[in-house]
This record gives structure tokens, C-alpha cells and sequence, in this order.
């Protein structure tokens, strides 16, 4: 991907992103869903979107994600 398409992803906002505040308070349902074997993405499409549009976020949801994973192990 070229930094012209990276930067034209980053201004370009998917109608239904939930925005960053709003990720950050539900990403662990998300995380815990995804883990339970549910679709998050259908059961909170807009934090699927911002996810997919917001690195910063994307990365914080692979560490608590993996956080989900080791505990559920661990059970």
C-alpha cells in the first residue's frame, strides 16, 4: 500500500465508525466475543469499522485480544 492510499484511508471515515472514545469503552466485549466464538463485527459493526480504520486502535485490540486469549487458556 502506498502512503498515498494510507493517507486517503486514514481521511476517509466509514459512516458507521463508532469513533475512538466509543471503541475504547467496548473493545473488551468485543475482544470477549470474538474469543466466545461470536461474530463481533455483526454484533458491533461500528466498532468493527473504527477498528479497521484506526491503527492506534486496531494495535490496543491485538494486545487485549491476546490478554482474552491467554486468560481463557489459562481457565
Amino acid at each position: 500500500m502506498s502512503a498515498w492510499d494510507e493517507l486517503r484511508k486514514l481521511l476517509t471515515t466509514d459512516p458507521q465508525d463508532a469513533g475512538c472514545a466509543e471503541t475504547f469503552a467496548l473493545v473488551h466485549l468485543y475482544a470477549e466475543t470474538l474469543v466466545a466464538g461470536g461474530d463481533p463485527e455483526i454484533v458491533m459493526p461500528g466498532v468493527a469499522a473504527h477498528l479497521a480504520g484506526c491503527p492506534p486502535c486496531a494495535q490496543d485490540y491485538q494486545g487485549l485480544l491476546e490478554a482474552v486469549r491467554l486468560e481463557v487458556a489459562e481457565q
